[in-house]
């Protein structure tokens, strides 16, 4: 893309369900999963500016010693860091601090998202915008038997009891790995995705995401042993 991308990637301080979830050491990083999120985005050449907001003086002390001419550390007042801080509020003030250009929002807690996806995911972002889209997001796709108090959401349950589940039409759910879309998109809708958002599909474990002590040791033992050892993505 000939426009400018910023990536927003918000890391404030304390957590409800993992303790000092963005910085604890994980796998091989001393730093956890910050340090694997900005290796992976300081990789990504279509990303001219990487936003880290944060109120954890720890994460500010760790970002100043590293060599990533494109970081800005943007501290941010400890009002939009508490847990009852929306979401919406934190889209607001992303909306504010970056002005022109395009958006990229990811978080640490995908450590599986990594730069050839990040590559792929503007790639198809900037394809998107020539068609009939507006942004897009990561999504994970669902293609088994969902049911809600009313039956099955997914397939006709009255024409056919247990299809196979390739024939299904898939649900997508969003997995906040990427948001991607214009400031026009978070200064008019005060959102980030637009009214026509491109899916972009990630896998399995692409798509996990650490909110729990348990996707931590998942994660930890996927990284330990598949990506270290295999891909050797550091």
């Amino acid at each position: 893309m000939n426009v400018k991308i910023t990536c927003f990637l918000p890391c404030r301080k304390g957590s409800q369900r993992i303790a000092n979830k963005n910085i604890r050491p994980f796998s091989n990083y001393q730093y956890g999963l910050l340090e694997i999120k900005l290796n992976q985005l300081a990789k990504v050449q279509e990303i001219d500016e990487i936003i880290l907001s944060t109120n954890d003086e720890e994460i500010i002390n760790y970002a100043s010693t590293l060599d990533i001419s494109n970081l800005i550390v943007d501290v941010r007042d400890d009002r939009l860091c508490s847990n009852q801080t929306s979401t919406d509020e934190l889209i607001e003030y992303a909306g504010k601090i970056v002005q022109e250009g395009h958006i990229l929002w990811t978080h640490v807690t995908s450590p599986f998202i990594t730069e050839e996806v990040y590559t792929k995911a503007i790639a198809e972002y900037a394809a998107g915008l020539k068609a009939h889209y507006d942004s897009l997001m990561t999504v994970s796709t669902i293609n088994g038997f969902i049911w809600n108090e009313g039956g099955p959401v997914n397939y006709d349950y009255t024409n056919e009891k247990w299809p196979r589940t390739q024939t299904i039409s898939p649900l997508y759910e969003i997995n906040s790995g990427i948001f991607l879309a214009s400031t026009n998109v978070y200064h008019e809708r005060k959102d980030r995705i637009g009214d026509r958002p491109l899916f972009y599909e990630t896998s399995t474990i692409e798509s996990l995401d650490i909110d729990w002590e348990e996707d931590w040791k998942i994660a930890e033992a996927i990284m330990n042993q598949v990506y270290n050892e295999e891909l050797k993505i550091r």
